[in-house]
């Protein structure tokens, strides 16, 4: 049984009441997490404030510094963070799992923290000197989800870090024994103050909706659905807080009719699949030409059906449980659905406990709740067209524009189709390979704002523009 106190102030702080954790490979406890209420978020946001005024004058290379030590510390104990991963998330230790999200959350930190916005000349001749200067906001309120529940977290604090801002962390109450761990490790490296986390089950007090209207937390980034999304922007108004919101998507993918169908098996099936689904740049509806449209669903599910589904922590598991109930039950409804409208190729019925088969449909249509509605699991709609164009229209009838992707043998078609998707990031023969010197965000309902890269860390300040 896993059990974390909260870290304020860089002390274990711990609390009336404890809340438990579900493995939902199991069924069964995975831990005890505690039940913070607006007292230990008060008390969060004040330590934070506090060590806001030495950490932000520190310079520029001290807080590179600190950061890469954060770093190093994410390395050391990336094994134990991704057994914690998939004991309260699920998803496997290996393939595209825990340790993958532990690999790719050390590369991001380490990313980031070589990153600097350095002060910029906008003028410097007889009539004076115009510099721009970035400078830090404050305190910084992270609200992260349950699907990459470490990796998400350290895209929300290193930037945060970097740019001289505190931070008070709130993960989902899914999935909050790494963040609690992740936190009170990177505090072995940092001062007091400069990273606190809470944590709670939401139903006394909501945390989430009280951090987005706290008068002195000055930004708030979060990583999650559109609804609660608009709800964190609604409160932040009355204190004008800086947002960055990545927002739910219904990433679609286009196949072109010159597409060699075996080639991009693989590919399409990542691509949607990932994470079980569970990802917000995940492909969540896929249109394919009519002249290749059997041949592609033949290929995918051949691949498909070779993935082995099971409890995470054996080391055979390629893909895992669905997280949660609520979001199984969402799954299943769209896939009984889509059962009386469409074809099943693969799938199409729940197994025991929170695992969902992966599961492919054809023979749907936008329209339809699996093509219009983010599934956020392991069900993906196949879409036959015959013109390309319609089926750009198709793709880009939606309120979401967080990715897309189009899959072709020639490159420079792919990238004309490419260019006429609504959305924040496209690939081309991959979907959702983001990285962390290439910014990513939302448009449309997916969200305000950019992370990764330099345009990623300017968001985590204010403008200064100083006349000499």
């Amino acid at each position: 049984m896993i059990e974390f106190d909260l870290t304020i102030g860089g002390a274990p702080v711990k609390t009336a009441r404890r809340f438990e954790v579900m493995n939902p490979a199991t069924g069964t406890a995975a831990g005890l997490a505690p039940n913070a209420g607006l007292a230990e978020l008060d008390a969060a946001v004040a330590a934070a404030k506090a060590a806001f005024r030495d950490w932000s004058r520190k310079p520029d290379a001290e807080l590179q510094a600190m950061c890469e030590a954060v770093a190093a510390k994410i390395g050391e104990h990336a094994e134990e963070l991704a057994q914690i991963i998939t004991t309260e998330q699920g998803k496997p230790l290996n393939g595209l799992g825990s340790r993958w999200e532990m690999g790719g959350a050390a590369a991001w930190a380490g990313y980031t923290a070589g990153l600097s916005l350095r002060v910029k000349v906008l003028q410097d001749n007889a009539e004076g000197r115009v510099e721009l200067h970035r400078k830090p906001l404050g305190v910084v309120g992270s609200i992260t989800p349950w699907n990459f529940p470490v990796m998400i977290a350290i895209w929300h604090i290193m930037p945060a870090l970097r740019t001289g801002n505190t931070v008070v962390i709130k993960p989902s109450p899914n999935t909050p024994l790494s963040t609690l761990r992740l936190v009170q490790i990177i505090n072995e490296v940092l001062p007091a103050g400069v990273v606190n986390v809470v944590t709670g089950d939401d139903q006394a007090e909501n945390l989430g909706a009280a951090m987005s209207a706290h008068p002195d937390i000055r930004k708030v980034v979060f990583t999650g659905s559109c609804a609660t999304g608009q709800k964190v922007m609604a409160s932040a108004a009355q204190t004008m807080k800086r947002l960055t919101l990545e927002l739910g998507g219904n990433d679609a993918g286009i196949v072109l009719p010159d597409a060699d169908p075996q080639a991009i098996a693989e590919g399409l099936f990542w691509g949607a699949f990932i994470n079980n689904g569970q990802t917000c740049a995940a492909m969540k509806r896929l249109y394919v030409h009519e002249s290749i449209h059997d041949a592609v669903c033949a290929a995918l599910v051949e691949f498909a059906r070779n993935i082995p589904v099971g409890d995470g922590r054996d080391e055979t598991s390629i893909l895992g449980p669905v997280q949660n109930r609520m979001q199984f039950d969402k799954v299943s409804r769209l896939v009984a659905d889509a059962k009386e409208r469409g074809t099943v190729l693969l799938g199409g019925a729940p197994d025991a406990g929170l695992f969902f088969p992966p599961t492919i449909i054809s023979g749907l249509k936008n329209g339809d709740p699996l093509v219009d509605e983010e599934q956020f699991g392991p069900a993906l709609p196949v879409i036959s067209y015959s013109d390309v164009d319609a089926a750009i229209a198709a793709a880009n009838d939606s309120p979401n524009g967080l990715g897309g992707s189009v899959w072709s043998s020639d490159p420079e078609a792919a990238k004309a189709v490419a260019l006429q998707l609504e959305c924040g990031s496209v690939w081309i023969n991959k979907h959702g390979a983001i990285q962390p010197n290439a910014p990513f965000g939302g448009v449309k309902s997916s969200g305000l704002g950019v992370e990764f890269a330099e345009e990623g860390l300017a968001e985590y300040t204010d403008i200064q523009t100083v006349f000499s």
